[in-house]
């Protein structure tokens, strides 16, 4: 077994019928980009009734049909935030909860210190977000999830990564291992994910290996470490 190996995202997804929501992140393989993804998958009508949409560079998921909305709670949020040298990423409202660390100048951990796993017994779907820093040509992020310590959502536990940038190598995140009932969290440290120079390849590459029932929407962004200038691609299939 190669633990240094790393994987393309077909072979990472593909076939597999619910990994839920997913963030990525690395750089490119020219070394010049920041680069981050995040997806939604759902099941239930409820969570497949949404939409990504971007504003001022934050990202939001929003009801496709409002009038068929049955709980917002854990299914509407502001999933990417924008704050000085920070890009945040999440699957929930955490992302505000990190946001307001920041801006009081504290940290991404004692965000997460504050928050559990969502309360959706029996799954106890897991909290999974990310952070991009990029400050003088430099670019470094961090990835964290929160689950159940059991099948009774008695305990969170609290995982944190921190990881330097290395051109071509990026981790991956997801709230599942696959389908199930109650579905199996996710298992171990992020997955090493390879990140092309093309956002459209990267782009593409998700989407295609997604699970074409279970799909939603897609956000992938690239940002030029030195000038910040940044591109992004969404796909949402509800149009």
């Amino acid at each position: 077994m190669d633990i240094y190996k790393i994987n393309t995202a077909t072979e990472l997804i593909k076939g597999n019928p619910y990994v839920g929501r997913g963030i990525v992140i690395g750089r490119s393989k020219d070394g010049k980009k920041a680069a981050f993804a995040y997806f939604i998958m759902g099941r239930s009508a409820n969570s497949r009734n949404r939409v990504f949409v971007e504003r001022d560079g934050d990202v939001f998921t929003e009801p496709f049909d409002a009038s068929k909305v049955q709980d917002p709670s854990l299914i509407i949020y502001a999933a990417v935030r924008n704050y000085r040298n920070f890009v945040i990423v999440t699957n929930g409202n955490q992302t505000d909860s990190i946001l307001e660390e920041l801006q009081e100048g504290k940290h991404f951990g004692s965000a997460l210190k504050r928050r559990t796993f969502e309360p959706d017994a029996p799954n106890y779907t897991p909290r999974i977000s990310g952070l991009l820093k990029l400050r003088d040509g430099k670019f470094t992020y961090k990835m964290s999830i929160l689950k159940s310590i059991d099948a009774e959502g008695s305990e969170c536990v609290r995982y944190m990564f921190n990881y330097p940038s290395k051109p071509g190598l990026g981790h991956f995140i997801h709230t599942y291992v696959t389908d199930g009932n109650p579905i199996p969290s996710f298992q171990g440290e992020p997955e090493r994910i390879a990140i092309p120079d093309s956002i459209d390849d990267f782009t593409n590459e998700l989407w295609d290996a997604l699970d074409p029932d279970n799909k939603i929407s897609l956000y992938v962004r690239y940002i030029d470490i030195d000038t910040k200038q940044s591109e992004s691609r969404l796909i949402n299939k509800n149009k």
